[in-house]
């Protein structure tokens, strides 16, 4: 075979070429695409290589031949070729710009209070909704009945809290929907119950709202429960008055206190009252049953006082005498009590009966009288007794009450009324007690202020 030959080493050649030019030559190719490739990095400056100092300066060699004709692929079309199929390619020869990832929003956070299946919740205390990273759509509070309970949403719209009391003992239910910033929703539902209170207490009270009254009226509040916390219930107790003055509460038993001014109020005040005890234990587990609130005006100064030296009544208003009566109070055996006496109810006809207050057998009684005004619980009356008319002024026959003639019972009835003041003195009688209708005033100051059956 001519074109065939086999060298002196024993290499097989072809068309009279050695492998080792065959492969000198393929060098070359790697050599010229390798060229091709740092020129394509080269910097847009002339004479500036990849790395941005001076190109280097070309070697000649001798021409190579190839058995076959080698084809350089472009870089472009080898992006192309790349990009078609999936593959990634070198950032080095990448011209897309890089995209950052944005942060996912955060969920809506929701704060409860009461929290979900809370049991023994107080009554008053305020229920609310609160979120963040986000905002409230909707918020009810619902009652067993499914009636709503009403409550406020805050003008930035990330809170409700309900705004009236709740009941004893019952299970509300929670349903609110919150939106995150793209408005997705969420929702919360879920129920909770208030607490059952062992026992209640309802407390009523005197003066009545709207009642006008006189300058010896103290505040006289009635529990239907023994109060065990009487000095955490007096902080329950609020008292306004227009203009201020200085009081202070006295127990007359385990279920009354009183509130009275150091003087007697001055004529004119505005009184208002709040007895703050639902929700709230007023000792041995006892709950108040509902807050009382009531408000009332003192009017004029109206005061009668009786000397039992003269047997007379001498009538102020507003510190003016105005009228005098004669009297006839009680015997030395039914002593009428000393000391100041706050009227407390009057009637046109009243039965007197002595067994009310202990007195049955010889000397007992059944009367009807006219025109009586209560000034004590144990039965003292200012009242007509024409059959005594003889004795009024100059000596004492009653049982107690005080005597005066038809004529003045009737000025006295339509003249007087709660709140205004009986001071009765000189009396062979032990003094009113406090605890005896409105004895208030019978108690010093300085022991009054101690609180009394509180101690």
């Amino acid at each position: 075979m001519a074109d065939r030959k086999r060298n002196a080493g024993g290499r097989r050649t072809m068309n009279g070429y050695s492998g080792r030019q065959l492969l000198v030559g393929l060098g070359a190719v790697a050599t010229l695409l390798l060229s091709a490739c740092s020129s394509s990095t080269q910097s847009a400056a002339p004479g500036q290589g990849a790395g941005g100092g001076a190109a280097a300066p070309t070697t000649n060699s001798a021409p190579v031949i190839l058995a076959a004709p080698v084809t350089v692929p472009s870089l472009t079309s080898s992006s192309q070729s790349a990009a078609s199929t999936g593959t990634s390619i070198d950032s080095s020869v990448s011209t897309s710009p890089t995209t950052s990832t944005p942060p996912p929003i955060p969920p809506v956070a929701w704060a409860l209070s009461p929290t979900a299946g809370a049991a023994d919740v107080n009554p008053t205390a305020p229920i609310s909704v609160t979120v963040t990273d986000g905002t409230l759509v909707s918020a009810m509070l619902t009652t067993p009945e499914g009636s709503s309970v009403e409550g406020a949403l805050a003008a930035d719209g990330l809170s409700w809290m309900s705004t009236v009391p709740l009941g004893y003992g019952k299970t509300y239910t929670v349903a609110a929907v919150a939106a995150d910033a793209t408005g997705v929703q969420t929702l919360q539902n879920y129920t909770f119950t208030t607490l059952t209170p062992d026992n209640k207490t309802l407390a009523t009270a005197f003066p009545t709202d709207g009642l006008t009254v006189g300058v010896g009226q103290p505040v006289a509040i009635f529990f239907d429960e023994p109060i065990a916390d009487k000095a955490g219930v007096e902080q329950m107790i609020s008292i306004k008055t227009t203009p201020e003055v200085v009081g202070a509460f006295y127990w007359t038993s385990n279920k009354e206190v009183h509130w009275r001014p150091q003087s007697y109020w001055p004529a004119g005040t505005a009184v208002e009252v709040s007895v703050n005890i639902y929700g709230k234990d007023v000792g041995n587990g006892i709950y108040g049953q509902a807050d009382k609130k009531f408000a009332f005006a003192i009017g004029q100064s109206k005061i009668a006082t009786i000397d039992d030296n003269t047997k007379t009544m001498v009538i102020t208003i507003d510190g003016a005498v105005v009228k005098q009566m004669p009297v006839s109070l009680g015997t030395n055996q039914y002593p009428t009590y000393n000391g100041v006496h706050v009227v407390a109810e009057a009637y046109e006809s009243k039965i007197m009966d002595s067994s009310t207050w202990g007195l049955t057998g010889v000397g007992a009684y059944r009367t009807d009288v006219a025109y009586a005004t209560r000034i004590s619980s144990s039965g003292e009356f200012v009242h007509a007794a024409p059959w005594s008319v003889w004795a009024q002024g100059s000596e004492n026959v009653s049982h107690g009450c005080v005597n005066v003639s038809t004529e003045d019972a009737i000025w006295f009835y339509e003249n007087f009324g709660y709140g205004d003041i009986v001071d009765i003195q000189n009396t062979v009688g032990p003094p009113l007690q406090v605890w005896d209708g409105y004895g208030d005033w019978t108690v010093p100051w300085e022991t009054y202020s101690l609180g009394g059956a509180r101690n």
